[in-house]
């Protein structure tokens, strides 16, 4: 059972969601929320696994897919969508589910709204401390020389036409993941579905990242945090597993390591994400 709305932020925003399997009973709902920033949602596949233990509910981010919006992105903005959200579908509290950057934005709502959050999922972030070069090394790894050059070409071109847009975002995610023949087959769909990306809310989110990062609020994350919170990641993703293993240990968390996979280790080991998900959230909602 699909069912699709929109909801009226505080200034005006509409923000475009969609709940998966049934909302009526009022158990305890999941919330999925996509990466990015500035892609629309992805994750339905994902809701999919786990929609007959919980309604399962996502939405596009403001700014993305079909919730239009223009004006300048901030994550506590972000976070307060997230809490009108949950006010909008009347539940005063959510397992949240996040991807990639949705971890980040996970852990910036849990530390502004600890009472609702009733378990946290982290999957393939977030990414804390010194990362980002082991990240590029090995992306640069991946990729042969003329695909390097040809990427930093395509970015540095004002207007891009369609094609040019499918070519960089397809040299951009290929390397996510470990198999990179199949890596190319997915990068190369996302690049045409997840669409359009907004290039301004992707800068101005990751400058505000960079400014107030993470990395000084995990004390105060730590102590706020749910019972029930896990870490997972792909083993191959080229962000490194380390880092995520790092963090584990500063925030006393459980880290599951999916082997070969990479940043969206469903698409690479569905059966086996799908058991940890599912083992997940029946225990955070008691199915």
């Amino acid at each position: 059972m699909e069912t699709q709305g929109f909801a009226s932020m505080a200034d005006g925003a509409q923000l475009c969601w969609t709940a998966l399997g049934d909302t009526t009973a009022r158990r305890l709902p999941v919330v999925m929320l996509h990466g990015g920033p500035g892609l629309p949602d992805y994750l339905g596949d994902v809701a999919a696994m786990v929609a007959d233990l919980a309604p399962v509910y996502r939405y596009d981010q403001r700014g993305t897919g079909r919730s239009p919006w223009r004006g300048r992105h901030r994550l506590p903005r972000h976070v307060d969508d997230l809490a009108e959200l949950l006010d909008a579908w009347d539940v005063p509290g959510a397992v949240l589910v996040g991807h990639s950057y949705g971890t980040d934005l996970a852990s910036r709502f849990c530390l502004a709204h600890p009472d609702r959050v009733a378990a946290m999922l982290l999957m393939c972030g977030p990414f804390v401390g010194d990362w980002r070069a082991g990240d590029r090394a090995e992306r640069d790894r991946r990729m042969s020389a003329a695909q390097q050059e040809r990427l930093r070409a395509l970015e540095q071109v004002p207007d891009r036409t369609e094609e040019q847009e499918v070519e960089l975002l397809t040299l951009a995610w290929f390397t996510d993941h470990a198999d990179p023949e199949r890596g190319w087959h997915w990068a190369a769909q996302g690049a045409r579905r997840r669409r359009p990306v907004n290039w301004d809310m992707n800068g101005e989110l990751g400058r505000a990242g960079r400014a107030d990062p993470l990395d000084a609020h995990l004390a105060e994350l730590r102590a706020c945090l749910p019972a029930r919170t896990e870490l997972l990641g792909g083993t191959d993703d080229p962000r490194p597993v380390s880092a995520l293993a790092s963090l584990a240990l500063r925030l006393g968390l459980r880290l599951t390591r999916i082997e070969g996979a990479g940043h969206e280790p469903w698409l690479e080991q569905p059966d086996a994400v799908r058991a940890h998900l599912r083992r997940f959230v029946q225990g955070a909602v008691g199915t």
